[in-house]
């Protein structure tokens, strides 16, 4: 992955058109492909359009559909509450008041009898309330006199109809669209499914996707030496992708040597295939000779943006069975392959997995932007409020920087001054 970490012009033009020494090693592109794909909003549309359709859905069951999107909309199966239900702990009372005290108290799951007028029970938050009940009386505004068997009302204003109760159907009615299509199952979504009646969700298959880090200077333990340096990828990209909706069936390291390349390449099972390196055209740079030799189909070669753009996306053949394949290829350095896992493999594999567009999150800087002469620029940015700061360390080998950010300001040519609004991506929280 030497080369192609790189923001230098490898192979390219100086406004990055592909170079006619480039040219002739690149695998077969789809017309205009280039051309097109040197906007970084450009590039990311048609990572999201050559998905095409969403993988299929299916039923899973609650613990088994986290991360996947809905198929379907989510449809309230009963009223939220399904009952009446207590507010608060203290007294269920039918009236005005005093009242008369009776009955053992009512506790969440029971099924109570009716409540006469002038009478009140004791109640547990989340009981369902007994019929004939007008109000809740608050535990801490009730005074009992057990000589009388009276309950009196200390409460610094009148006890109103409905107060303190939940009512039915007071979140949802029964068949009430819920969530739409194309919303991530989160551990919250799972709570309001469940709550809602749920056992089974209809949901999109994950994109599989197998990772290929490339590089033979690259080490899994220890420090950096002898001309070598640690992986950070491998640690890095295999939770993301998971954050970000795909299914990881498989992480490995190839050689620098375009037979293994090719052979991983062509073999690969996986919806999308990542790669890391190898992406310019440097002497071990054996990518786009792989993509050519399997007939791949280039559909971005290089993008508009820095770091990363030595970054390609192509269309591999299809599997025995039919099923169509993608790779994206990273360039080697860590900010850089950021870049390029959040311009054109996250939209790909969400819009292959179901997920729902994002809508653009634009904030104000505290501070100005720099940026390139000519190419996007995505810049790790602290977000506090509406407000972005960038962060220094964001060179396309370094990871300081990206490490504090929790999102990539989005920064034209040019840059911006301070003040100005900026659209930023969010970067996976944990």
């Amino acid at each position: 992955m030497r080369a192609s970490g790189t923001d230098t012009a490898n192979g390219t033009g100086p406004h990055g058109a592909v170079s006619r020494a480039t040219a002739a090693h690149t695998a077969p592109a789809a017309p205009d492909a280039l051309r097109a794909g040197r906007d970084w909003e450009r590039a990311r549309s048609i990572a999201r359009s050559c998905a095409g359709r969403p993988l299929p859905a299916g039923p899973r069951s609650l613990a088994d559909a986290l991360g996947h999107a809905l198929a379907e909309p989510l449809l309230a199966l009963t009223d939220l509450p399904s009952f009446d239900t207590a507010a608060m702990d203290g007294w269920a009372v039918a009236g005005p008041g005093p009242w008369r005290l009776g009955g053992a108290g009512v506790l969440a799951g029971a099924e109570p009898g009716p409540l006469g007028r002038d009478t009140a029970v004791p109640i547990a938050t989340g009981a369902p309330v007994p019929p004939g009940a007008t109000a809740v009386l608050r535990r801490e505004h009730g005074e009992a006199d057990p000589a009388q068997d009276l309950l009196y009302d200390r409460s610094p204003g009148p006890v109103c109809e409905g107060q303190d109760i939940r009512a039915r159907g007071q979140e949802c009615r029964s068949g009430e669209p819920l969530l739409p299509a194309g919303t991530t199952v989160t551990e919250r979504v799972l709570g309001l499914a469940a709550a809602a009646g749920y056992d089974r969700l209809t949901v999109h298959r994950r994109p599989s996707v197998e990772l290929l880090v490339l590089g033979d200077e690259l080490l899994d333990q220890g420090v950096p030496r002898g001309g070598r340096v640690r992986d950070a990828l491998g640690p890095l990209l295999p939770p993301w992708l998971r954050g970000r909706g795909a299914e990881l069936i498989g992480h490995r390291r190839v050689a620098d040597d375009p037979g293994p390349l090719r052979e991983a390449v062509r073999s690969s099972p996986a919806d999308v295939v990542i790669t890391t390196g190898s992406t310019a055209a440097g002497p071990v740079d054996f990518l786009h000779d792989t993509l050519r030799s399997v007939g791949a189909r280039l559909l971005v070669d290089s993008v508009a943006v820095r770091p990363g753009h030595p970054m390609l996306l192509a269309e591999l053949p299809a599997t025995t069975d039919g099923r169509a394949r993608r790779l994206v290829g990273l360039p080697g350095n860590p900010l850089a392959a950021v870049a390029g896992l959040v311009t054109l493999a996250e939209p790909l594999l969400r819009r292959l997995g179901g997920h729902r567009e994002a809508g653009p999150v634009r904030l104000t800087t505290t501070a100005a932007l720099p940026g390139h002469p000519r190419d996007t620029r995505l810049l790790p940015v602290f977000t506090s409020g509406q407000e972005a700061t960038p962060l220094p360390f964001d060179g396309p080998a370094m990871l300081r920087g990206l490490a504090l950010a929790d999102a990539l300001a989005v920064v034209p040519p040019g840059g911006v001054a301070a003040g100005t609004t900026v659209d930023v991506l969010e970067l996976p929280r944990r």
